[in-house]
């Protein structure tokens, strides 16, 4: 899915994908996120993400100019779970807004790891 804009110079596609990569960027900018989770369902096995596949760890769905995100993310050991996932739906927020000029919606974090 994606969303769709149109004024007076044409048309704006927003693809999901565009947003997924604009949100992780934004998670890794955190402190304490040390990257992004991809759950294989056949296994359960969680396997940390590079920077080039930062959308696999998050879902959008945007509907009626509202951003809804799942974000998995694996964190630093040491820090505080809470102050990381606030830090993350700031953030998170902020971009979605800022860069695509939709409202964010709900923001469910998962924390599907720790690494030292």
């Amino acid at each position: 899915m994606s969303v769709h804009f149109e004024n007076e110079f044409g048309k704006i596609e927003i693809t999901n994908d565009c947003i997924a990569t604009i949100i992780g960027l934004s998670c890794m900018e955190s402190y304490g996120v040390v990257g992004m989770a991809s759950k294989s369902v056949a296994d359960g096995i969680v396997t940390l993400l590079g920077r080039e596949n930062l959308q696999k760890g998050i879902k959008v769905l945007a509907e009626n100019g509202v951003v809804n995100v799942d974000i998995h993310i694996i964190v630093e050991y040491g820090t505080r779970i809470p102050v990381v996932a606030e830090n993350i739906r700031e953030r998170v927020s902020y971009a979605i807004e800022k860069y695509t000029g939709l409202k964010p919606g709900a923001i469910n974090i998962f924390v599907d790891g720790i690494r030292l």
